[in-house]
């Protein structure tokens, strides 16, 4: 098999071949991810290369080449390139001496097959040369084929090695593969439970990279009947939900949103939700993003020019967008006034309250609660306006209201 260069401008960047020039002809090939992905015909987004020589010799040659290195990893063989601006990780090729995750001790090696045989699945454990052409030390290339995603080995000593592999198993099924691979699956069923001991955060990380597949309902579907979801998202589960966002995301063109779609699997309940950003370390941009979601009443697609106004307003354009398209999964609004609204709320600019605390308390008004309460009287005034009343007139009825 091989690579056609000319097709594939990432291996013949000046930025990629720089880094390959500087680690020396036969000491390096491309691995993994970007294989992968060039095979399958999918976009190549990070170049990871595997290399013969020892973390330190990995620096020295990339200072001599005039190359950026970052001993982002050492211990473990990896080392960051940075060429034109863009990073490149390398790592020595390696085998596990006490495989633990990420804790695992290694030991380096210079047999391409012992790299290959500590990796996860058989599509990611293809190598290429400078020149494009493809090795294949563990029958890979026939997964590109099929579209299978197979792990390498056992799947169960491959899973213990790392338990998240199995929420990996199903990104890369849900991505790459034509159907589950019924070893693979058994396995990830079986050991399941392993993920309870894994960091949060690395959990919700590949959690969202899972679900953000075009179309991961059949795999989420399997994990649900295998008991494997429950381990991250307990409870009951909306599945129809989860489909009515993922076909408006197809009929519309629009990108699969991680946050949206867990939403609507956890049917947009508060509590959960904010259960959920607890326990997986959510950032609080997440959070936030969470919380409008869960707020009632939900605004609908086609729910009228004012009020949409006053939906935009209250929301904020992400808000107001996240909200109409979680109402159409659930069956309200109008689906035919998603694109106009969702225009809306791209171009979106918030106005702002004609009136100011300060003014209130040139009319008298004490500070405390009673100054927030009028705020909050006139802004209410002014949205039911449809943000028609002015300065003038907000300001005469916080003079009615002071009296």
């Amino acid at each position: 098999m091989q690579l056609d260069p000319a097709r594939h401008a990432w291996i013949t960047a000046p930025q990629t071949r720089a880094v390959m020039q500087a680690l020396g002809e036969g000491q390096a090939r491309f691995v993994g991810g970007c294989i992968r992905n060039a095979l399958l015909g999918e976009p190549v987004g990070d170049i990871d290369i595997a290399t013969l020589l020892e973390p330190g010799a990995v620096m020295d040659a990339l200072k001599a080449a005039g190359l950026k290195a970052i001993p982002t990893g050492i211990d473990h063989g990896t080392v960051t390139a940075v060429s034109g601006g863009k990073p490149f990780e390398i790592t020595t090729l390696r085998r596990d001496i006490e495989p633990q995750g990420r804790r695992s001790r290694v030991r380096f090696t210079t047999d391409w097959a012992e790299d290959a045989a500590r990796r996860d699945f058989r599509i990611n454990a293809l190598y290429a040369d400078a020149d494009g052409a493809v090795h294949d030390p563990v029958g890979g290339l026939a997964d590109i084929e099929t579209r299978r995603i197979v792990f390498i080995g056992d799947p169960r000593a491959r899973i213990t090695e790392d338990y998240l592999r199995i929420l990996r198993f199903y990104r890369f099924t849900a991505w790459y593969g034509r159907a589950l691979n019924k070893d693979g699956h058994a396995a990830c069923i079986a050991l399941s439970a392993g993920l309870d001991g894994l960091s949060r955060e690395r959990v919700w990380k590949e959690w969202k990279a899972l679900i953000s597949a075009p179309d991961p309902s059949r795999v989420i579907e399997a994990m649900r009947e295998g008991h494997v979801l429950k381990e991250v998202l307990p409870g009951t589960l909306d599945l129809n939900l989860l489909l009515g966002i993922i076909h408006m995301d197809k009929r519309e063109s629009l990108p699969p949103d991680p946050l949206l779609r867990t939403a609507a699997l956890l049917q947009a309940d508060e509590g959960r939700m904010a259960a959920l950003c607890e326990s997986m370390k959510a950032s609080n941009a997440e959070s936030r993003r969470f919380k409008m979601l869960a707020m009632t009443p939900r605004s609908r697609a086609g729910c009228g020019e004012a009020d949409r106004r006053a939906s935009l307003y209250r929301l904020g354009g992400d808000g107001f967008r996240d909200q109409i398209r979680l109402s159409l999964a659930f069956g309200e609004g109008e689906a035919s006034h998603l694109t106009s609204d969702l225009s809306a709320a791209e171009r979106y600019q918030r106005p702002h309250l004609p009136v100011r605390g300060g003014d209130l308390l040139q009319l008298g008004v004490e500070k405390g609660p009673a100054l927030g309460e009028m705020l909050a009287a006139l802004e209410a005034a002014w949205i039911e306006s449809d943000f028609s009343l002015d300065r003038a007139a907000l300001l005469a009825q916080a003079k009615g209201l002071a009296s």
